[in-house]
């Protein structure tokens, strides 16, 4: 189960498997969190392997951030992020 809402898809890159992501208020997140992803029929969990802001990697991102993030399954604008165990 979802723990919190940390974010949304802004954009999704399908030829590099890459989601935009915005974090929310008061939301964080660095390599190694677990977080899922859920919108229209799309529910799955995974592991943050990498982070990138500005074509740079990061280790950590923090509210009000975009950034990208590999994703192991297709998803599309307006899905949600969520913080997972």
């Amino acid at each position: 189960m979802a723990d919190k809402t940390i974010g949304k898809v802004t954009h999704y890159y399908d030829h590099l498997a890459v989601a935009v992501i915005r974090l929310g208020k008061g939301a964080k997140l660095k390599t190694g969190d677990s977080v899922q992803i859920k919108g229209g029929e799309t529910d799955f969990k995974q592991k943050v392997g990498s982070l990138q802001v500005e074509h740079k990697a990061v280790d950590a991102v923090k509210a009000g951030d975009d950034f990208g993030l590999k994703v192991d399954k297709p998803v599309r604008e307006g899905y949600k992020v969520y913080s997972a165990k």
